[in-house]
């Protein structure tokens, strides 16, 4: 870790998001891979998948953000040590929400009248592309923050804290992939294009975690602001689209017990490792 710890200094801050966040995009192309082999998978897996999806997101919602973001607290502002955790959430959670209300996409296993946001003609493919890439943009804040705070040698925030986020983030994008590639072909679309659209959705990664590091390493002060942003983020989508999304059939049972294992997962990667 302490060789990692020179690589991304050396690096700075700004490279080591990218190259974090780079990480976690390829793994969502490695997931909508299995495309190439796979028509179909059994709804019970998809929905599994989506869980243990959700179930990581929440789980680096405190671990990796909203506890470290009351830590830094305690030093930037010590006589309001709640404040950043409590605003910043509030603010990740309406800036997805605003997103959600503005931009035209479609959950997967929804009906194409059940599309959400402003009226539009756009393509079924299209719209499921655009749900999976609001799931990405708070994932892709987190990482880029992280990396960026702890790259720049900020107190508070460790590199190892930001190699399991990555990590994390990583391994639920994998199913993520899938998530995206498998119901595209199922509804026609070629293997190359349906992999094409679930690699594609990820792509907003890089560029959000860029933002993230741009915006800790000029601003230390919003640090703890960013992370709980992230956070909220990340727990308005998991309850407003991810969760939704598992219990439209009859493995919602397997769907929670993916949830937990997500859960689990995260939560022993950011204990272990930061």
């Amino acid at each position: 870790m302490e060789e990692l710890k020179v690589f991304l200094t050396e690096i700075g801050p700004v490279k080591s998001a990218l190259l974090a966040t780079t990480f976690t995009w390829l793994l969502t192309g490695l997931g909508a891979s299995l495309v190439f082999f796979f028509k179909t998978m059994h709804r019970g897996v998809l929905d599994a998948m989506l869980g243990f999806t959700g179930g990581v997101m929440v789980a680096a919602s405190f671990w990796s953000l909203l506890a470290p973001s009351i830590e830094m607290s305690e030093r930037l502002y010590p006589t309001m040590i709640w404040m950043p955790a409590a605003v910043g959430f509030l603010l990740g959670a309406i800036f997805i929400y605003v997103l959600d209300k503005f931009t035209p996409h479609l959950h997967l296993n929804f009906g194409l009248e059940e599309k959400e946001g402003v009226q539009t003609k756009l393509r079924r493919t299209t719209l499921l592309i655009l749900a999976i890439t609001l799931h990405n943009i708070p994932e892709g804040l987190a990482v880029g923050v992280l990396f960026g705070a702890a790259a720049n040698g900020m107190p508070d925030a460790s590199i190892a804290a930001a190699v399991a986020l990555a990590i994390g983030i990583g391994i639920q994008n994998f199913p993520e992939g899938i998530a995206v590639a498998m119901p595209l072909r199922r509804h026609g679309v070629s293997r190359f294009r349906s992999f094409w659209y679930g690699q594609l959705s990820a792509i907003v990664e890089p560029l959000a975690g860029v933002v993230g590091a741009f915006a800790v390493i000029y601003v230390e002060p919003i640090l703890p602001f960013a992370l709980a942003f992230a956070a909220g983020a990340m727990i308005y989508v998991v309850v407003e689209e991810v969760i939704p999304e598992t219990q439209r059939d009859k493995y919602t049972d397997i769907a929670v017990l993916g949830f937990i294992g997500g859960f689990v997962v995260m939560m022993i990667l950011d204990v272990a490792l930061g």
